[in-house]
């Protein structure tokens, strides 16, 4: 490769170790064609899968500042660097890798930090931020739910009582006015039956 060529697949490489959350170091002898064709497509947005050269990569591993990748820049490889899900991703290349086994995964880094392949294998084990974010949803709107039905809850049984008290009143109007229907009828009688009790506690004098 002429030295302008090569110093512009090194700064290509650096740019994807800059731009990409991870990478994952792969090799891939054995895989046709065509397989790498759907491992590509497998990933979609999740990760740009690229063939690379050892001795370029490991210059532009240098220059992004990325360790850990010199003893396994052996053998063809291909990177994926990963611009989605990271867990999606390590979940589509472990799952490729378990139907073509053609397809190892020696290694990768993860937010500065190196992983190993037993490493990557437990990141594809973890819940994808897409299920994750669902499950937080689902946990807000419970929560939500629950909220909005302790507030209400007054609010209805306090409607129920407006219309037990309205119903109630439909039947006996004294109930508005501070009354309790048979009672207030007993009271106006007996405020009848005062003046008479007075005559005759009056009159009985008169007769001794």
């Amino acid at each position: 490769m002429a030295r302008p060529d090569k110093a512009a697949g090194v700064a290509e490489l650096v740019d994807s170790f800059h731009e990409s959350a991870g990478a994952v170091l792969t090799e891939y002898r054995g895989l046709t064609v065509k397989q790498l064709q759907d491992l590509r497509r497998s990933l979609g947005e999740n990760a740009n899968y690229a063939v690379v050269k050892n001795t370029l990569t490991k210059i532009a591993a240098t220059e992004a500042g990325v360790e850990g990748f010199d003893d396994l820049l052996v053998g063809p490889t291909a990177i994926a660097f990963i611009n989605g899900d990271v867990v999606e991703a390590a979940k589509g290349l472990r799952d490729f890798a378990k139907a073509h086994p053609s397809l190892v995964i020696k290694g990768g880094y993860f937010e500065g930090k190196s992983l190993d392949a037993t490493e990557i294998a437990k990141l594809a084990d973890l819940e994808s931020r897409e299920v994750l974010l669902g499950k937080l949803a689902g946990a807000m709107l419970a929560s939500l739910s629950q909220a909005v039905y302790l507030l209400n809850a007054p609010l209805a049984q306090a409607a129920r009582l407006a219309g037990a008290l309205q119903a109630k009143a439909e039947e006996d109007p004294s109930i508005l006015g501070g009354g309790a229907g048979t009672p207030a009828a007993t009271e106006t009688a007996e405020a009848t039956e005062a003046p008479e009790a007075a005559a005759e506690a009056t009159e009985e004098p008169a007769e001794a």
